[in-house]
């Protein structure tokens, strides 16, 4: 008996939910995002399978979506609750399954903890399960940790398993791009590139003093575990708690005025704050989202001098924060996140619920 870290990662989630509840759809391209309506202003939050065919991905506008699409695809509007709910139906049966520890990272994937000689069988004893119970597909990557079980997954899809552990790790990553790999985006692919990192196994061989050079002493060591695919193997079902809340909004036509940006600040200020104190947690830190037209993002964030449960504190904050903001640019998008004083026992996880209009 081995001890095994399973990732399970619902098949195209948003996309499912809404072909179960549309079955007409099935074998269709689906594309979910903003309120259904690809001349507005929003982006892509899934596309099934067949909308991928076409080059349709999460986080593409709607209206680029709009253009690869074919004659018969379909644009829905997103369904916060649910997706919500069809989460909390998938979870609550792995999380009930018998020997199993589980740890949500995901409204769509978990990490199970089991201890079995045969732990393809527990992964097809969760598919199985979570088909019944919810009519959703999910696939499985097996590992001997998290980082690995994550990987594993993608060589699974859709509706499969697969076990990536060390002893077959260089054999099917070794010559895989570090974009490959669980964490690494494509601005740390660039900057290893820039060092002449560009495969797993180039990465597994690199120098160490150099990544952390480059990234610093925690995430230079890190990536070069990665490229070995060393990570934590330990599941934590200690229940999830959010860091924080946050809402955020597209606007079909740009802000252009001081004015306009305050007013939506104050609306998503209060909105965060309701949020948070539903939660019953003092406010700590507000954070601040802009994107300026055509496309620049930018993120930035002030600690407020002591926790509050004031909303007018919060909403202080956030327009503080917007006066910072380069009143000479049209805002394309904005965006406040309220952070949260962590209760005793809360495990701060940064999977932070977002709510919006996109």
């Amino acid at each position: 008996m081995s001890d095994w870290v399973l990732h399970v990662d619902m098949d195209q989630f948003i996309a499912a939910v809404e072909v179960l509840r549309r079955p007409e759809l099935a074998g269709l391209p689906v594309i979910v995002g903003g309120r259904g309506d690809p001349t507005e202003r929003a982006v892509v939050s899934t596309a099934s399978y067949e909308a991928r065919e076409f080059g349709i991905g999460s986080g593409m506008p709607l209206k680029i979506a709009a253009r690869k699409a074919p004659d018969d695809a379909v644009f829905l509007p997103v369904d916060h609750e649910a997706y919500e709910s069809a989460s909390t139906e998938v979870m609550s049966t792995l999380r009930a399954l018998p020997g199993v520890l589980l740890e949500v990272i995901g409204w769509d994937e978990c990490f199970l903890g089991v201890t079995t000689d045969d732990p393809e069988r527990v992964a097809s004893i969760a598919q199985t399960a979570v088909l019944e119970s919810t009519g959703l597909h999910c696939s499985v990557g097996i590992g001997d940790n998290k980082v690995r079980a994550k990987i594993a997954t993608e060589f699974g899809k859709p509706r499969g398993m697969f076990r990536l552990t060390a002893e077959n790790w260089f054999e099917v990553m070794g010559d895989k791009p570090t974009r490959d790999l669980w964490g690494v985006g494509p601005k740390v692919q660039k900057r290893l590139a820039a060092h002449g990192i560009t495969t797993v196994r180039e990465l597994s061989d690199s120098d160490q003093d150099q990544l952390v050079t480059e990234f610093g002493p925690r995430m230079g060591v890190w990536y070069r575990d990665l490229g070995s695919g060393l990570g934590p193997s330990v599941v934590d079902d200690t229940p999830w708690v959010a860091r924080s809340h946050s809402r955020e909004t597209t606007f079909q036509q740009n802000l252009t005025t001081t004015a306009e940006v305050q007013s939506a600040l104050t609306e998503l200020a209060g909105q965060a704050f309701d949020d948070c104190a539903a939660d019953g947690r003092p406010v700590i830190r507000v954070h601040l989202k802009v994107r300026y037209a055509p496309f620049e993002t930018k993120t930035f964030g002030r600690k407020l001098s002591e926790p509050t449960t004031e909303r007018a504190e919060v909403v202080a904050a956030a327009l503080a924060l917007g006066a910072t903001l380069d009143h000479d640019r049209e805002v394309r998008l904005l965006g406040v996140r309220a952070e949260m004083a962590m209760p005793e026992g809360g495990d701060g996880a940064e999977r932070t619920p977002v709510r919006g209009r996109i």
